[in-house]
């Protein structure tokens, strides 16, 4: 499968909300889905045409780079383009002088996380009913 035209570019929190709270925390209230400090972070967003699909948001402090809140529109998942930003994320941490980059995953996405190196570390937790567990990779 071919991967769609995608452009990929800075956005702002703000823009992350809808998506945000749609594909992972459709039964919680919107704010749900803020960061509390979502205005330190690097937010980019996956963009088919003017259409926003996918998101992210990236943390970087002191050498160490975190992902939050990662989504992708449900109608364009497992096209590649989820990837294409994670990939963007991974390049943007480096370039910020990141050494690591990590995620809380929840566990039905480990095995993606896995083909970008990255591993599962500590034990599987919870936030409400989804498993989840920390997975890192060194840049």
């Amino acid at each position: 499968m071919t991967t769609p035209s995608v452009a990929i570019r800075p956005i702002t929190p703000e823009q992350t909300y809808p998506l945000r709270h749609a594909v992972l925390w459709p039964d919680k209230p919107r704010e749900y889905v803020q960061v509390e400090n979502d205005g330190a972070g690097y937010h980019f967003g996956a963009f088919l045409g003017e259409e926003l699909v996918a998101v992210i948001s990236l943390f970087v402090d002191a050498g160490q780079a975190r992902f939050r809140k990662f989504a992708t529109a449900p109608e364009w998942q497992k096209q590649g383009i989820g990837s294409r930003l994670l990939e963007r994320v991974m390049q943007e941490a480096r370039q910020l002088g990141a050494g690591q980059l990590w995620c809380d995953a929840r566990q039905d996405a480990a095995a993606f996380y896995q083909r970008f190196g990255m591993v599962g570390e500590g034990p599987v937790f919870y936030k409400g009913d989804i498993p989840y567990q920390r997975m890192r990779v060194g840049l």
